[in-house]
């Protein structure tokens, strides 16, 4: 990291990045985006798989797997995009913190247990957000907890209470802002912290701010209907596993949508002009830390940002139990990618890397 200091974008317009002109596809490049389409959908080997691209807001989809079609078209079921919800969390976070109900520098024990003494280094929502809070990537009795679920829904076996209280007795090994560790036990307490700083619920707070606003209608935090919600799978690609549930990690995983609700919502990030979310859309894509050998792993508050010959690209991947999803925006193209499929991760799992590469080559 180049800054120690709690890190938190400043005005967009300093640092947006402003893509050049470019003429939309034609026929040829149509038919072209098709067979890349056609060609990662194969190559991703799962169950059920969505590539959904927008390029300059113009929709392509294409649908595959390796089982038979299901009742409701591939394209319109919801799936768990497991970890890239996180980037759903750090635009509500920037949305309330552009709206002024929020600073984030607020002490997050303080936000669980008012009254409670911040101490010289506390823990701020900014820490949480971006992987620098010094906590474990899960709570150090996560596993013991988890393990008679372990195959079916780990996470459900360590419910919010359980996950604040951890938190409120975890003493970290580094002084918070000094180090980046990614950690869904953070962005998890961020999430606690937020709705017990506001009074008001996660999942009311995020439809509010994000999902209202966007007219992501076919996005949620839990599984509803047999009929509409993707059945993962294993890694043997046809052993079903159960619906997630995210127990107290809701923000850091619980999100499910729609691949044209998750276009939606990477087209906003494109194109903010217009959103009630523009600002917070804006400060979203602009970077908060680096880290790594030359600094050249740069993050924002939602996304991770990775150069191209063009522009950065920002991307975000997930992954639960038995799906994956791959998220990713190019402001030099004006493309958008949204990647879903129904197939647990595994040794050498094709599916990420065929969706990011794809990104990279737009």
């Amino acid at each position: 990291m180049t800054d120690r200091r709690t890190p938190w974008p400043g005005d967009p317009a300093d640092h947006e990045d402003t893509p050049p002109e470019h003429s939309h596809p034609g026929p040829a490049d149509e038919t072209g985006l098709r067979e890349r389409l056609a060609d990662a959908v194969d190559a991703s080997d799962a169950p059920d798989v969505v590539f959904a691209v927008s390029r300059h807001g113009r929709r392509t989809l294409h649908t595959g797997g390796t089982a038979p079609p299901p009742t409701v078209p591939r394209e319109d079921l919801r799936y768990e995009t497991g970890s890239a919800s996180k980037t759903f969390t750090g635009l509500l976070l920037t949305r309330l913190i552009r709206s002024g109900v929020l600073t984030g520098g607020e002490p997050a024990a303080a936000c669980l247990d008012p009254g409670r003494p911040a101490g010289p280094d506390p823990v701020t929502l900014a820490h949480l957000i971006t992987h620098t809070s010094g906590l474990p990537a899960l709570p150090a009795d996560f596993v013991p907890r988890a393990l008679p679920a372990w195959r079916t829904n780990p996470y459900a076996r360590y419910p919010a209470e359980r996950l604040t209280d951890a938190f409120l007795r975890h003493r970290p090994r580094h002084r918070p802002g000094t180090r980046w560790h990614y950690s869904n036990y953070g962005v998890s307490v961020l999430g606690h912290a937020v709705a017990a700083a506001t009074g008001t619920a996660w999942e009311d707070l995020l439809t509010t701010y994000v999902l209202r606003p966007l007219g992501l209608s076919g996005t949620a935090l839990r599984a509803e209907d047999p009929e509409a919600d993707a059945t993962g799978h294993r890694k043997d690609g046809r052993t079903p596993v159960p619906a997630f549930d995210a127990g107290g990690f809701q923000a850091a995983g619980a999100v499910r949508s729609t691949p044209h609700d998750l276009l939606a919502f990477l087209e906003a990030h494109l194109d903010p002009a217009g959103s009630p979310a523009a600002d917070a859309l804006r400060a979203v894509r602009v970077p908060v830390l680096r880290r790594g050998l030359g600094h050249r792993h740069v993050h924002t508050v939602a996304w991770f940002r990775h150069p191209t010959d063009g522009g950065p690209m920002y991307f975000h991947s997930g992954a639960t139990l038995g799906q994956q999803a791959f998220l990713g925006f190019r402001p030099d193209t004006g493309t958008a990618l949204a990647a879903v499929c129904t197939r647990r991760f595994r040794a050498r799992d094709p599916f990420i890397a065929t969706a990011y590469a794809f990104l990279a080559g737009e």
